[in-house]
């Protein structure tokens, strides 16, 4: 849902700034790297010592790369499969970097398995999220389903939850960082939900064409 509407909203507001970087000479495919370079240091460098606050700062300044770069690629009429697979590509070693960081803060002084455990849930489940939409459509089904809990969703519910949670260390405002473990439960369990609406889907749709397929193969037969 977020993808859908919010997606829309940010491109029409970073329009300008994508314009502004053409004119730099600056490449989409540059934008992609130095995007995902940022968010990854400012996960890994920060999440692991509990600075969520300014992590989710750092990874926030540089997660919106992921809309510009598409934006310069349209301006430019030169959307490619290259580009989309780099993003894609891309776009899974960053959500990586910002669930192994909140897992090693819970590995570490976090002290706390559990949620160390849950976490990488998160990080597991949302990989295997993309991977089934991308490997139905390889496989020539539509999958035509988003779910529950799509990328974005993951993100937002995260990154927020973690920002906020962070208030406790570095402003000292108390009990706050009970966000943090209830956004980590909620994404789990969207994961879980929108894994299986996929799966289903993907059945389903397979079904159907292999149903499609023996069809036209009994009509395309010899004649009696």
């Amino acid at each position: 849902m977020l993808n859908k509407y919010a997606r829309a909203f940010f491109t029409r507001v970073l329009t300008p700034f994508a314009a502004l970087l053409l004119r730099w000479r600056v490449s989409p495919d540059a934008v992609t790297l130095i995007g995902t370079a940022g968010v990854m240091a400012g996960a890994l460098a920060f999440y692991p010592r509990g600075e969520f606050f300014w992590g989710t700062v750092v990874i926030t300044l540089f997660v919106f790369s992921d809309l510009i770069d598409g934006n310069m690629a349209r301006q430019l009429g030169t959307s490619s499969r290259w580009g989309a697979f780099l993003d894609s590509t891309l776009d899974r070693l960053a959500d990586a970097a910002i669930f192994s960081g909140i897992a090693l803060w819970y590995a570490g002084e976090g002290d706390n398995l559990a949620l160390c455990s849950v976490t990488l849930f998160c990080l597991a489940s949302g990989q295997v999220v993309s991977y089934t939409k991308a490997r139905g459509e390889s496989i020539g089904l539509p999958v035509k389903v988003n779910g529950l809990v799509e990328r974005a969703e993951r993100l937002v519910i995260t990154l927020v939850c973690a920002g906020f949670a962070g208030w406790e260390r570095t402003f000292g405002v108390p009990h706050i960082d009970i966000l943090l473990p209830v956004a980590l439960w909620v994404v789990a369990a969207g994961s879980a939900v929108t894994l299986a609406q996929r799966v289903v889907t993907v059945r389903r749709e397979s079904a159907e064409a292999d149903a499609a397929e023996r069809g036209e193969a009994r009509g395309s037969g010899p004649a009696s």
